[in-house]
């Protein structure tokens, strides 16, 4: 990752929570896929459970661009609660039924990701202290 260090944080976030959002969307597909319940129509989501999904999905797409967009302080703060939120909602998906070995892939990409987006922003120094160090 030593390219890492003269690319833009601003845009390594973005692509980073690109790459997760394409890792949530696989791991979905491939769950539908595998599920015989979602093949016959019996699969059933409850309203509640729609809605957390959705905002999941949501909150890790705007990401991509508040990323981008957000100044300094506030795209820390809004990359470290992301992260960990994903980070915790990924992992919390690994207990009830014993997960697909695909399962396991993603997961362990996806949190590999989300943890990598909160040592980065945790890390984020402001531009003028970048800027005396080099």
């Amino acid at each position: 990752m030593s390219n890492t260090k003269s690319m833009d944080r601003k845009v390594l976030l973005s692509t980073l929570w690109i790459f997760a959002v394409l890792n949530y969307i696989y791991a979905d597909v491939f769950t539908l896929f595998f599920n015989p319940a979602a093949h016959t129509g019996t699969a059933a989501m409850t309203a509640g459970a729609a809605l957390v999904f959705a905002l999941l999905m949501e909150t890790s797409i705007a990401m991509v661009i508040l990323s981008r967009v957000l100044k300094r302080g506030a795209n820390r703060g809004a990359n470290i609660a992301a992260g960990i939120f994903h980070t915790g909602f990924v992992t919390w998906s690994l207990f009830g039924q014993p997960p697909k070995p695909f399962y396991l892939v993603f997961v362990a990409v996806e949190i590999a990701c989300t943890l990598l987006i909160v040592w980065l922003a945790i890390k984020w120094k402001p531009a003028v202290e970048s800027a005396a160090r080099s």
